[in-house]
């Protein structure tokens, strides 16, 4: 037996979630077979958590979008117990099982192992924003963002995108600018290594203008909304955005003609879900070489399973600073 937070939908179509103790039958058939360590807090785990379980398929279900921990059992000849592993993406924790449990059955093919230099809590720390940023910075710098230019901006720099990507690029050796709205963050994001805090304001006051000054030389954008299309009209010639998030909204305005066309800006869309395992390797890689430990260390929030109903409402109201760090033998 084993626990679990368990999602369940009554006959009236509410959902509620709980602990419980569950056995290993039932979890769902895979190739290998993981004792979890830690798991995360990200908006789509709020989303499967609250009332309507949006992106939950088949109840009862497991939420948690990523996991990191130690093979127990495994069919597949790439790994064995003992080795440590870890998973995001392929829908885990929305169609599928996922980390907000003591064990955990996946697919071989889903799983990275964990590269040299992080442990599992540092993993989860990481998880799948930290890996989604480490994903955009990677795309900004294969269409030829280095350091020593105009700043680069960071949208939503205090959520768990946000955070990871303002230290790696501070650690990479970029000027960052990071964007809140809320003035109390300002000491947390230069924390991380921003040089420069812009308000939320600046960059949502309408204006007609089709191109405004050039001030950033790349943006990880994790907003979307009006402040891309606001963000869009102050990028670099030849520079590119890397968007990760739809938190402000799908719909961005702005005509074709600018800043695609007159200033050749990039506009490149990062998926972390379907990522090919060469490319998920190669990022895990960089983040064990690249990112900051002691920064990372400031981004932590711990959780246990039993806090977990709460915290899934907290993140879908913005309420959630940093990577919230789930302990789920805690």
């Amino acid at each position: 037996m084993f626990k679990a937070l368990v999602v369940e939908k009554d006959e009236e179509g509410k959902t509620s979630a709980s602990v419980q103790e569950i056995g290993e039958d039932r979890l769902p058939e895979g190739d290998v077979t993981v004792a979890v360590d830690y798991s995360t807090v990200n908006y789509k785990d709020g989303l499967c958590i609250g009332p309507g379980g949006g992106l939950v398929r088949n109840y009862p279900h497991v939420p948690g979008i990523d996991f990191a921990g130690t093979v127990e059992a495994s069919e597949d000849s790439r790994y064995k117990p003992g080795d440590k592993v870890v998973l995001t993406g392929w829908r885990v924790g929305e169609v599928w099982w996922g980390g907000y449990a003591q064990k955990a059955r996946v697919k071989a093919d889903w799983l990275v192992p964990l590269p040299e230099g992080l442990d599992t809590r540092q993993a989860m720390a990481v998880g799948t924003a930290g890996l989604t940023a480490m994903l955009a910075v990677m795309a900004l710098e294969d269409h030829g963002l280095t350091p020593g230019q105009e700043p680069v901006l960071v949208t939503g720099a205090a959520g768990g995108v946000g955070s990871v990507a303002t230290a790696i690029l501070a650690k990479l050796g970029y000027e960052v600018a990071a964007v809140t709205g809320r003035p109390e963050q300002a000491d947390y994001l230069k924390g991380l290594g921003a040089s420069e805090i812009v308000a939320r304001d600046e960059l949502t006051e309408v204006t007609r203008k089709p191109l405004e000054g050039e001030r950033w030389s790349g943006c990880v954008d994790a907003v979307a909304g009006a402040m891309l299309g606001r963000v869009l009209k102050q990028m670099k010639y030849g520079s590119s955005v890397a968007a990760i998030g739809l938190a402000g909204g799908a719909a961005i305005e702005g005509a074709l003609i600018t800043p695609f066309i007159l200033r050749g800006v990039n506009l490149l869309g990062i998926d972390s879900v379907m990522q090919p395992y060469d490319n998920r390797l190669r990022a895990w890689k960089r983040i064990a070489s690249d990112l900051p430990m002691d920064k990372l260390e400031a981004m932590i929030q711990p959780a246990t399973l039993a806090e977990l109903p709460q915290l899934g409402k907290d993140i879908l109201k913005g309420q959630v600073k940093g990577r919230v760090v789930v302990d789920v033998n805690a």
